[in-house]
């Protein structure tokens, strides 16, 4: 398997402009924050996976930060990584987006009571990207669009103790 690099930056062609991914991310101390199995510093690894590997290893990272960050319980590092997800999310690049989608709305449906500021802040990464998932909505993948669609469904009717305003 190849080395993947924490602060990969590609340029990419997103609806005909330039952008970059995970710009940004070496500069998170990601050893600092934890995620349901511990430390968070193997994130920006995961997150390379996904953005640059083929379909088999976008996938299986994926799966990896789905059970570390979103699955169970959201955490410190979800609310890191949300930022990340979304612009993987809309990169016509990446192998997985739909799955990536899919990750946003388990990120959004999850929380972690006794942290529940944490959780909040999970939340709202997410729901602060309600503009950008309109981009998939209307991709060209079936799957990335069937995805979209359920999430932007969730964040329109999301409700829950902790994003209530006090």
């Amino acid at each position: 398997m190849a080395a993947y690099r924490v602060d990969v930056v590609r340029e990419v062609r997103r609806g005909g402009v330039v952008g970059t991914v995970l710009k940004g991310m070496s500069r998170l101390r990601w050893h600092d924050l934890t995620h349901a199995y511990g430390s968070a510093d193997d994130v920006p690894g995961r997150l390379s996976r996904v953005a640059f590997g083929d379909a088999r290893t976008s996938a299986s990272a994926l799966s990896d930060l789905g059970l570390w960050l979103g699955e169970l319980a959201v955490f410190d590092a979800t609310v890191e990584a949300v930022p990340f997800l979304w612009d993987l999310a809309v990169t016509d690049s990446v192998n997985s987006r739909s799955g990536v989608v899919e990750l946003l709305q388990a990120i959004l449906e999850h929380g972690n009571p006794p942290q529940i500021e944490v959780q909040r802040a999970a939340h709202r990464a997410v729901l602060n990207g309600r503009g950008t998932a309109d981009m998939p909505a209307c991709d060209e993948d079936a799957a990335v669009r069937v995805a979209a669609a359920k999430l932007v469904t969730a964040i329109g009717s999301h409700v829950c103790e902790s994003c209530r305003p006090a």
